[in-house]
């Protein structure tokens, strides 16, 4: 096998997430970063390109410039498909250059800037035939993968309810304007119509419905701005109801003083419960109605899907990096298939796709408007008053 070739856009000097797709595209030594458009700033993006040793002729000063020459280049030469690491504004614009020039796309989340654009999206990669995939990057991890076969498999029974919350407290002070990745998180233009929600929240979401194999249908959500002269959310909480009767919370923070990135969720079911850590992320707890509590490990004997996407033996911890190439391994399995012509759409490749993308952009919509209304909110001040 030959190792499939990768283009990227965004990611240069100073950005956080590039850095972290390529290590993660590189871990299992099947891809090859071979061009790249990394800037906005066309000196800045081949000064990136250069610092990473890409051939110069292959340091392209815009995406456009990019996917023009590659498609000139022989098909064995040509780059295979392009990760997208841009702020989320050009997140759209960059997809659909890249796959209406023949390229198969892997963007960072979310899909688009808003709801009418995923949409359009998501016309275009049917309409081309093109894969395209999604780094919600915390179903990646071994032991969601073990959560999501346990509760498939029937192992705590029919699911009732699940709490998610994740929280965060980087942005629980006014940033200055030299910090990249608040300045354009923070500015609506750039972000969309939500901070917290659309940037956590979201993944929060993914996370809910990826475990349960369960959609949300309603929300009831708050979202407050905390920070004085921040223009986007920063805390939310949120009800949920899903198909199947399920019901559920989801907070999301980024004010909490003092946490780092703490992703926890848990699934009940009529027999028994799961509960799952992203700061320890090798251990899937197991609870049970009526015998003792099992704590399972990544590495282990577990499901086949589990297996699949675990690189080490029990013990030698696997994180963020590793559940990131989990996302770039099952996508580039679906180019080869692709390429080989075996490829077909009945079958779970297992990476975020643009269904997903939709229902992201959907669900953080629908939060935002849940917000701006006050109906489902009765006041007790009254009661008190008599």
């Amino acid at each position: 096998m030959k190792k499939i070739r990768m283009g990227m856009i965004g990611g240069g000097q100073g950005a956080f997430i590039g850095a972290v797709h390529r290590i993660a595209a590189q871990l299992d030594n099947e891809i090859e970063l071979v061009c790249g458009a990394f800037s906005s700033t066309a000196e800045k993006s081949i000064a990136s390109g250069k610092q990473l040793m890409l051939d110069e002729n292959r340091c392209y000063r815009d995406f456009q410039t990019m996917f023009e020459q590659e498609a000139l280049l022989p098909e064995d030469q040509r780059m295979q498909f392009v990760a997208i690491v841009t702020p989320n504004h050009m997140h759209f614009p960059a997809a659909k250059a890249a796959l209406e020039n023949g390229f198969h796309v892997l963007s960072d989340k979310p899909a688009t800037l808003n709801l009418d654009e995923v949409k359009q999206l998501k016309t275009i990669v049917e309409s081309t035939g093109l894969l395209y995939g999604l780094t919600h990057t915390y179903t990646g991890y071994p032991m969601v993968k073990e959560a999501q076969t346990l509760v498939s498999n029937g192992e705590i029974g029919t699911v009732r309810k699940v709490i998610v919350e994740y929280i965060q407290g980087w942005l629980s002070e006014a940033q200055s304007s030299d910090n990249k990745q608040a300045d354009w998180r923070t500015d609506p233009s750039r972000s969309g119509i939500s901070g917290c929600m659309g940037d956590i929240g979201s993944h929060a979401a993914n996370l809910v419905e990826y475990i349960t194999s369960k959609e949300i249908t309603h929300v009831c959500a708050e979202l407050t701005t905390f920070v004085e002269g921040r223009r986007l959310d920063d805390d939310g909480i949120v009800l949920l109801k899903m198909q199947d009767g399920i019901k559920g919370t989801l907070q999301a923070s980024q004010i909490a003083a003092g946490e780092e990135n703490n992703l926890t969720i848990r699934v009940y079911g009529e027999k028994g419960g799961l509960e799952w850590h992203q700061q320890e992320p090798n251990t899937l707890t197991v609870k049970y109605l009526d015998s003792s509590t099992r704590v399972l490990r990544t590495g282990g004997a577990h499901s086949e899907r589990t297996s699949a996407n675990t690189r080490t033996p029990m013990g030698h911890p696997e994180g963020y990096l590793e559940a990131f190439a989990n996302i770039y391994m099952n996508f580039i399995s679906a180019i080869r298939d692709y390429e080989g012509g075996t490829y077909h759409k009945g079958k779970d490749y297992d990476f975020p796709d643009i269904y997903e993308g939709v229902r992201g952009m959907a669900l953080v919509e629908s939060f935002v408007n849940s917000s701006n209304q006050d109906t489902k909110w009765y006041d007790i001040t009254p009661l008190l008053n008599d």
